[in-house]
């Protein structure tokens, strides 16, 4: 450790020596200060920034512009450190680690494993500042697949659409007035929409769908249900929607998920969750006949053929004939029937295995524990919405495989 510090601090005093090779990077006595005004030269004024070496010195031409009364320092803007004082690379370091654990956990890592010492409050803003760009990258790119100006990847035989929701802790004043579920009746949760987007080429060797490998990507965000569809069609246009052979929706029974898809994926193959429908059977099946009954397992099972071979109208049929004694129960055998008559065409199930299609919509159920529940679920946590968003943004460029692809760009730019 001392070896590396001592190394950090000989490599800090060669990088200040760089990046201050310019002299202060003075560009004539005036320039342009991107208004269209003449801003000009004043003196060299030094800023101190953190480096993932060490902290170095930078001295930099500054020029003021009198028409916008503001100062312009074209070196700060070259070097990627205007308006910080941490630079690019610890910038990366921090939003890595703020998207990924609790931000003083954070913190600790940074100063055990790189040396890299800032407070915890600078963890957050610097992961919630960089989720923010790639939110403002994603709007972008959506508006242009809204405007018809993405290019359309190569053709695929299947791209599939996941689409679930999670809640999220906030703190009160993001939940005043939102209705609840619990005693208080106040909300104490806001809903987080996921969606992922995922191709299949192949059949394993027992006829089963296999996803293809870094295919997944993920979009998401704490908004209404319109919005949210706008960003996962921008998302599946990108990944090719257009040029699909087969496009599937995969979700649960939530209504707002099917009329996002026949809004947005009218041509798809719309197929609500197997497991989620046997979790409607086997609670009613509990509910009616107790929980550990053998009644309730040979109901459950009777019912769950009929699911798996598709048969809806059998399995409606034989929710209409149960003849429970209490309005507990007759409620939940309505719902049930309803559940299962709106949802009747997308629970073909044996039809849809037939086609060598997924039924189940485990990515997506996955990537709600992992994006959302591991990192802005744990004990103690409440946010904004601004700010879980950020995170989620943070972690949905992770978990898709663009981080590098981002902070490329982000350099070009």
């Amino acid at each position: 450790m001392a070896i590396r510090a001592a190394m950090h601090q000989v490599g800090g005093v060669v990088l200040e020596h760089l990046l201050n090779a310019d002299g202060g990077g003075a560009r004539g006595p005036r320039i342009d200060c991107g208004q269209g005004h003449p801003a000009g030269f004043v003196d060299y004024r030094r800023k101190t920034i953190l480096t993932v070496l060490a902290p170095v010195h930078v001295e930099r031409a500054y020029y003021h512009c009198a028409p916008c009364a503001r100062g312009v320092i074209p070196k700060d803007r070259a070097l990627d450190i205007a308006g910080t004082s941490f630079s690019p690379g610890v910038r990366r370091m921090m939003s890595r680690v703020g998207g990924k654990e609790a931000f003083d956990e954070g913190r600790r890592d940074l100063a055990e494993l790189a040396g890299v010492v800032v407070q915890t409050k600078e963890v957050e803003r610097v992961a919630e500042a960089i989720g923010a760009q790639i939110e403002a990258i994603a709007q972008r790119e959506q508006a242009a697949a809204l405007a018809g100006k993405v290019v359309p990847l190569k053709p695929v035989p299947k791209l599939y659409i996941a689409i679930d929701a999670t809640g999220v802790p906030m703190v009160p004043h993001e939940t005043k007035g939102r209705p609840g579920k619990d005693d208080t009746g106040k909300a104490k949760t806001r809903e987080a929409k996921l969606g992922c987007v995922f191709t299949q080429t192949h059949l394993d060797e027992k006829g089963r769908p296999v996803r293809d490998e870094d295919s997944t990507t993920y979009v998401g965000a704490i908004e209404p249900a319109e919005a949210f569809g706008r960003r996962l069609y921008a998302e599946a246009v990108r990944r090719g929607v257009t040029r699909a052979a087969q496009v599937i929706v995969l979700g649960d029974g939530a209504p707002w998920i099917w009329g996002l898809a026949d809004e947005h994926f009218p041509g798809a193959i719309p197929i609500v969750d197997l497991y989620h429908a046997r979790e409607h059977l086997a609670d009613l099946g509990k509910l009616l006949y107790g929980s550990a009954s053998a009644e309730a397992k040979r109901w459950t099972a009777a019912r769950s053929e009929e699911l798996d071979a598709g048969e809806v109208e059998q399995l409606v049929a034989a929710l209409g004939r149960l003849r429970p004694r209490q309005t507990e129960g007759q409620e939940a055998v309505r719902k049930a029937r309803g559940y299962f008559e709106t949802n009747a065409e997308r629970m073909r199930y044996a039809h849809f295995r037939c086609q060598g299609l997924f039924v189940g919509s485990g990515v997506v159920e996955a990537g709600c524990k992992t994006i959302i529940g591991l990192r802005l679920k744990q004990s103690g946590m409440r946010w904004t919405v601004r700010g879980a968003n950020a995170i989620i943004a943070l972690r949905c460029c992770d978990l898709s495989g663009c981080w590098e692809e981002f902070w490329e760009a982000r350099s070009v730019g």
